[in-house]
């Protein structure tokens, strides 16, 4: 089956969007592809407002999220491979949904078996690299 994230980060920005809230995306920065300013790149991740009145031309497609925005006042075209998206929420509430690895998914740090399958039920993460964390 193909990856759900795409319809999964389509719905919740409508979702948020449709509750008067403001869509945040945090996105991993080191996946291969991704084309955001590093300036405001933290610890290999990135939070970004994808909001009508802060982005242009957004689209989501079913492999890359890109839109253009001002960054310090600099335009730029940002470009975001749908697996390199964390998590996507409301910034007044924290609503949203973060997201995992989907089996078959390309592993950007590589730590999957070949068949993107998990043997031991749990992924290892390398020491110092970034993690995100639901807390309610």
């Amino acid at each position: 089956m193909t990856s759900s994230r795409p319809y999964l980060v389509r719905a919740f920005n409508e979702w948020i969007l449709d509750n008067d809230c403001t869509p945040y995306l945090v996105v991993d920065a080191g996946v291969q592809g991704v084309q955001v300013p590093t300036a405001h790149v933290a610890n290999g991740q990135i939070v970004l407002n994808i909001s009508p009145g802060a982005v242009r031309g957004l689209v989501v497609g079913n492999s890359a999220l890109e839109f253009s925005a001002r960054f310090g006042g600099v335009p730029m075209q940002v470009f975001i491979p749908l697996q390199a998206v964390m998590a996507i929420y409301a910034k007044e509430n924290g609503e949203g949904m973060v997201f995992g690895s989907e089996p078959g998914s390309p592993d950007p740090d590589g730590t999957n078996d070949r068949d993107g399958s998990d043997p031991g039920g749990q992924e290892e993460r390398p020491s110092g690299r970034p993690t995100l964390k639901v807390v309610k």
